[in-house]
């Protein structure tokens, strides 16, 4: 799954702020940066600098920075202050396709001297640090762990809250290649049309489908999961597959399903490059609040070698102990 979240920290001098109510000094600044943000005039919005900031952050690097939020993200469509944090006022951000906190520093002449963006999270949601369920790894047959683990260099994940922990999973022969041929069609994928199971009991709570695969390299960013299927479990963890095929998904929204029950086949729609598995596991149903939790499996075999409460890494070849 490529990258969904734009995450920067631009530039902060230390101020000290108290209270929870947004303050009017704060607020007017903030509706500024969302007009001129909005009407893409991101030299108005580098005029707003105080002079460190302009140093720091020079015209160019700003509209730089500015093009490519709004690429990852669209226009700010709803703000809502949230609180003083640190040196920032922050705010729950809206934007066309992701959700965002929007923090704005400034110094005593209303100039910004601090600009944070980055995904939103809830600090009264749930927090897990890693599953409780005891999970079976959801195909048969060993498949090749393409992105995972806790750092950038494993898994370029980890710069989204929800996906941090995600897995990314092909199958691949012994050289190593995820196709037979040329690539150039979905069915040369070893892994196009592969059966996708449960891997524990719970309850859909989410499906899409319908959305159409990709031919391969070609990438469908409007809706980035493509089509998918969500599974709560009974210790409140929300099991994120994305990907599926078009119109394979076999199960619905409310249904219970139980371990190995098939939940459609691996596909190849929205932000996928070619054939594979999404795999992540979350703290809340919507991705777009969500913290990702580290997902480790029961019992698997891991390049050969029986693994039990395994957390799957890049490079892994994995397939379950059974």
């Amino acid at each position: 799954m490529h990258k969904l979240f734009f995450t920067i920290v631009l530039f902060s001098i230390m101020t000290n702020l108290s209270g929870q109510t947004e303050k009017a000094n704060y607020k007017a600044v903030a509706d500024k940066v969302e007009k001129f943000y909005n009407a893409a005039q991101f030299d108005s919005i580098f005029a707003m600098f105080s002079d460190d900031m302009q140093r720091a952050l020079p015209p160019d690097k700003t509209t730089a920075f500015f093009t490519g939020l709004n690429a990852q993200a669209g226009k700010i469509t709803g703000r809502q202050f949230a609180k003083y944090q640190e040196t920032y006022a922050s705010y729950k951000t809206s934007f066309e396709k992701a959700l965002f906190s929007l923090n704005i520093s400034i110094d005593g002449n209303s100039k910004i001297n601090g600009l944070l963006v980055k995904p939103f999270t809830d600090e009264s949601l749930p927090k897990m640090e890693r599953n409780k369920s005891k999970l079976q790894l959801p195909f048969k047959g060993e498949w090749t762990v393409v992105w995972g683990g806790d750092t950038k260099e494993l898994n370029y994940h980890v710069e989204s809250e929800a996906q941090k922990n995600a897995l990314d999973i092909v199958i691949t022969d012994d050289k190593g290649k995820s196709f037979k041929t040329d690539g150039k069609t979905n069915e040369d994928y070893f892994a196009f049309n592969k059966e996708l199971d449960a891997p524990c009991d719970g309850e859909v709570v989410l499906v899409v489908d319908g959305v159409k695969d990709n031919k391969p390299g070609v990438l469908n960013p409007i809706y980035v999961p493509g089509n998918t299927v969500v599974i709560k479990t009974s210790n409140n963890e929300y099991l994120f597959f994305a990907h599926f095929k078009q119109h394979s998904i076999k199960v619905a929204e409310g249904q219970k399903v139980k371990q190995g029950q098939l939940l459609g086949l691996c596909g190849n729609s929205g932000n996928s490059s070619e054939p594979h598995l999404h795999f992540h596991i979350q703290n809340v149903e919507d991705m777009n609040i969500a913290t990702g939790v580290r997902c480790f499996f029961d019992a698997i075999i891991v390049n050969g070698l029986q693994k039990q409460g395994y957390s799957p890494i890049k490079g892994d070849k994995i397939k379950n102990d059974k």
